[in-house]
């Protein structure tokens, strides 16, 4: 049995399932420079890249997140690396791979593109869908057990995220969108609409990353589960709610708090756990503990 099919039996014995937390605060305390894309690591720093990874699952992570949120050739481009599409994307995958070892999840991270679909931007919905594909493909390649789309704030563009990576592999596709304080997405998106739209494409797990602190997941997670009982539901908040220090985003939520909040989001109904920015290990070590899900 492959890993993909391992992860798919562990979903529907309706165990626990513990992911990462955040890469971008961790790689910038470990010196990244503010506006280098992260995925340059993968081939500049592989070293860096491999702790992080172990560093979660010495907390007790189950699933780790590969080092490509922005990993799209659109994005990348943006930048000026648009030519590291496909080495930083399949380097990613094979050193989460390396972190992991066998009884470790691998998911190929696919983040948003950074540009609006049509009409609302110039993006049109097939270019997003091929960059999504170019991007999975990578990971696939490198070996990734699944694809995990997050940090969604269109439909469309989720959409796009997960026909990309159904056309480049037949692996499970993970799917979270980030939505606001208001219970919405930035484009207006409700938990019910997406769930009612994104569960039917053949998803393992939907849910929220990012967004909000757990506190307000809690809430998602529930309008989630009313809308679609039986749905695997995703919750990988922020270490609360940020606030601006020195023109930098702030998160002040301790391990132990995050924790509590973590249980409340399983009690309503979440069966994939997670934190998302200002996330440390020392928060996914204390969710661990507290859902009794640590990793010996």
């Amino acid at each position: 049995m492959s890993k993909s099919e391992k992860l798919l039996a562990y979903l529907a014995s309706g165990e626990l399932l513990l992911a990462d937390g955040a890469t971008g605060t961790m790689l910038q305390a470990w010196g990244l420079p503010l506006g280098t894309p992260p995925e340059r690591w993968n081939l500049e720093k592989p070293e860096k890249i491999i702790a992080l990874h172990r560093a979660y699952i010495e907390a007790g992570s189950q699933i780790v997140l590969t080092n490509t949120f922005g990993g799209t050739r659109i994005k990348l481009g943006r930048a000026g690396h648009a030519s590291i599409t496909a080495e930083a994307n399949r380097a990613a995958a094979r050193l989460a791979q390396e972190a992991a070892g066998p009884d470790i999840y691998v998911a190929g991270d696919l983040g948003p593109s950074g540009e609006l679909l049509a009409p609302y931007g110039d993006l049109e919905y097939e270019e997003a869908v091929a960059a999504f594909a170019e991007q999975a493909a990578a990971l696939a390649e490198g070996g990734v057990d699944c694809f995990w789309v997050e940090t969604m704030m269109s439909l469309d563009e989720a959409r796009a995220a997960i026909q990309g990576a159904q056309q480049a592999a037949p692996l499970p596709v993970f799917c979270t969108l980030s939505f606001g304080p208001g219970g919405r997405t930035m484009m207006g998106a409700t938990p019910e609409k997406a769930i009612q739209e994104l569960w039917p494409l053949g998803l393992a797990a939907v849910g929220g990353n990012c967004g909000q602190g757990p506190e307000e997941m809690v809430a998602t997670i529930r309008r989630f589960a009313a809308a679609q009982p039986g749905a695997i539901l995703i919750a990988k908040p922020n270490a609360g709610m940020p606030r601006l220090v020195n023109d930098q985003q702030v998160y002040d939520m301790p391990p132990a708090e995050m924790a509590r909040h973590m249980q409340a989001c399983v009690d309503a109904g979440a069966l994939v756990i997670g934190a998302c920015c200002g996330s440390t290990p020392a928060h996914i070590r204390a969710i661990a503990q507290s859902v009794r899900r640590q990793i010996t």
